[in-house]
């Protein structure tokens, strides 16, 4: 979403921006990804529009244009997982599937390539936490783990299992600390993974409290 408007990608490798205040199906398209596109994101300043795709590209798109802005090729495998910092303007993670495992940084103030951390494996989910400097990421084959980082260093807090298949799901609670997870094995996994808006990251020490309960979908 992006205000009144709503991105859409599919198979046909059209992004569509619908605006839920017109009649017409849709207000506008990009064309851009040679395959399906897996994955959008769009900045929190509504600016730019990120898009990844099972063509293992990365595009950025401005607001209000049909031409992309940057064009990204590192990624070996599709591109799905996507998410904007909330605290430097610009800066995007995005993360490859099986067959590349990386997650990517890239600043698209200055379109150039950042940091990037070999995962493992496949990258299914990505998110940012809303008050201190670090990226949660969720994960497939072959180790369906969640992995919280710290930002720039990229070191790993804490690996986190469970889920006994790929963790397609992530979702940020309203405060920011806590994240629940969806995977394939039926379950929904509760985690308290950061600290809320008052905690502070002592000389860059802080550890996270982790706890996990279990939601049976069926």
């Amino acid at each position: 979403w992006n205000s009144g408007l709503l991105s859409s990608g599919s198979r046909d490798r059209l992004i569509f921006h619908r605006d839920v205040r017109a009649a017409e199906n849709h207000v506008s398209e990009l064309r851009g990804h040679r395959q399906e596109v897996c994955g959008l994101k769009w900045s929190h300043d509504e600016m730019q529009l990120a898009s990844g795709g099972n063509d293992n590209k990365l595009f950025v798109w401005g607001a209000g244009t049909s031409s992309h802005l940057m064009r990204f090729c590192e990624h070996e495998a599709a591109v799905k997982a996507l998410a904007w910092s909330p605290h430097q303007r610009g800066l995007l993670a995005s993360g490859g599937g099986t067959a590349d495992r990386t997650i990517r940084f890239w600043n698209t103030v200055s379109q150039t390539p950042l940091q990037v951390v070999d995962t493992g494996s496949q990258v299914c989910n990505l998110a940012w936490s809303k008050n201190v400097n670090e990226v949660v990421s969720t994960h497939g084959y072959s180790q369906n783990q969640i992995i919280v980082w710290r930002y720039p260093s990229l070191s790993k807090l804490v690996t986190l299992t469970g889920h006994s298949y790929r963790v397609l799901f992530l979702a940020v609670s309203p405060s920011g600390e806590n994240i629940v997870t969806g995977a394939g094995d039926e379950t929904l996994r509760f985690w308290n993974v950061f600290p809320g808006p008052r905690s502070t990251d002592q000389a860059g020490e802080h550890v996270s409290a982790l706890s996990a309960r279990t939601m049976h979908i069926r």
